[in-house]
């Protein structure tokens, strides 16, 4: 076959959505303009891929880059630039934590802003629904927000312009406003009344490590709140998307929920996959999250949900801070920041574990890193599959690239993980995003500023 390319992929292994086929890829003006078994490669760029799997590019849908004014913990351009270094070609940028948090037009005008010409993919934003607010979601929706994110516990943070938790009576009226312009919400769903004081009491007796943490956020506090979620989404009609589920016992009920006719959406995330409790207490500060690691038998139960389809999408939460913030030694375990760093990470290691381990499809990891993330959040018409006129957002990753994640790999701002020392079997070798090359694992982040915000008003993608 032959045709006018700018670049042309050769030999891969392509991912498309239901099978893995030998093919080349054509793309041109920054499309998937072919896909044939052979292309003619006279004079045009050729990538080869021969012994490599080419997915489409990992949509990551929930990442704190916490700009703006709060660019020291996370910007745009570092950010961005490890997300492209891991395969990932668009992302969802969360409300929090920058100052102002995003809760207005005109604190999302000025996180449009910063990250304008700061980013080396393509992105969206996240509003955010908090106390307060109701008469700004549908400005916030009319300008392209992607969804809201709310929380039903305490976020964390301090100063008068943090995210706050909603209150029951704004849960529900803002569920009512979303679904009256069929926007979406993302919840943190953990009941605050349960967590709140299981951790008063563990500290006040002194059981302030690592496992007396995870004790301090069980998974029936997860339970209760999406319940709750859905009660109310049952008696407004508002649509769900329940971020970073730890646990397989919470999956199974948003699965249900899925059965009876809501419409409701699970993300988990590769830390909950990965590791365990122990693992928290063996790594220390670097692996604090909430909801907090697991046991082993529920990440092990959390697999299973995967493989039976139960699971929507996988997400980094990505939620950096400075290194100090990281620092627990004679510390509590409570008082260090949680949030775990691994955006750069998600691609290689769910291959790692999921595909060259635990012989998963790949077709079934790519449709939660892509094409699921993108037809829920309105970008299945440019995002997502190995399509004929789609984005040519492409991941090229080697299976058997065989190496250990170091400190110095990482382009975060600030360079910590619970990755750093674990072996991988797989390695992205190059990042497309709308056919330009922004990555390659020799020559590092070659662009990290042709990102472009995909604005999605009301569900309607106004991109192309």
């Amino acid at each position: 076959m032959e045709g006018s390319f700018d670049i042309i992929i050769k030999n891969g292994e392509v991912v498309l959505p239901d099978e893995v086929r030998r093919m080349d890829i054509g793309i041109a003006a920054g499309r998937i303009a072919a896909l044939a078994d052979h292309l003619d490669a006279q004079d045009t760029r050729v990538l080869e891929a021969a012994g490599c799997y080419v997915l489409p590019g990992m949509i990551d849908m929930h990442v704190h880059f916490n700009e703006p004014n709060m660019g020291y913990w996370e910007g745009f351009r570092t950010g961005s630039a490890a997300l492209a270094a891991g395969g990932c070609t668009t992302y969802a940028d969360m409300p929090l934590n920058g100052i102002p948090p995003t809760v207005n037009v005109e604190a999302l005008r000025l996180k449009a802003d910063a990250a304008r010409l700061n980013s080396a993919v393509d992105y969206t934003f996240w509003g955010g629904l908090v106390p307060g607010n109701l008469t700004h979601l549908e400005a916030m929706a009319d300008a392209g927000v992607i969804g809201f994110k709310a929380f039903l516990s305490n976020p964390g943070g301090e100063g008068e312009e943090r995210f706050r938790e909603v209150d029951d009576w704004t849960l529900h009226e803002g569920m009512k406003r979303i679904a009256a312009f069929n926007g979406i919400l993302a919840l943190h769903a953990e009941s605050d009344a349960i967590t709140s004081r299981l951790a008063a009491d563990a500290i006040s007796q002194g059981r302030t490590g690592a496992l007396d943490f995870a004790a301090s956020r069980p998974a029936i506090a997860e339970q209760e709140a999406v319940n709750r979620a859905l009660f109310f989404a049952g008696k407004t009609g508002c649509r769900l998307h329940f971020v970073h589920i730890s646990s397989p016992e919470t999956i199974e009920i948003i699965a249900q929920a899925k059965k009876s006719g809501f419409d409701v959406t699970a993300e988990t995330c590769p830390h909950y996959l990965l590791l365990n409790e122990t693992d928290m207490e063996r790594i220390g500060a670097a692996a604090k999250c909430a909801p907090p690691l697991r046991s082993e038998s529920e990440r092990e139960g959390l697999w299973e949900k995967l493989a039976e389809g139960k699971i929507d999408l996988i997400a980094s939460d990505h939620s950096p801070c400075p290194g100090a913030l990281k620092q627990g030694e004679g510390k509590s375990f409570f008082d260090v920041w949680g949030g775990i760093s691994g955006a750069q990470s998600s691609l290689e290691l769910l291959f790692h574990e999921g595909v060259n381990r635990r012989k998963l499809p790949v077709t079934l990891l790519s449709r939660m890193l892509s094409g699921q993330p993108a037809a829920r959040f309105g970008l299945s018409n440019r995002k997502g599959s190995m399509s004929l006129g789609m984005d040519a957002d492409i991941a090229i990753l080697d299976p058997d690239w065989r190496y250990m994640l170091r400190k110095e790999d990482l382009y975060y701002r600030h360079q910590h993980s619970p990755y750093i020392g674990m072996q991988l079997s797989c390695k992205v070798k190059t990042t497309l995003c709308r056919g330009q090359i922004v990555y390659t694992a020799e020559e590092g982040i070659r662009d990290a500023s042709g990102g472009c915000w995909m604005k999605v008003v009301k569900g309607v993608p106004i991109n192309g």
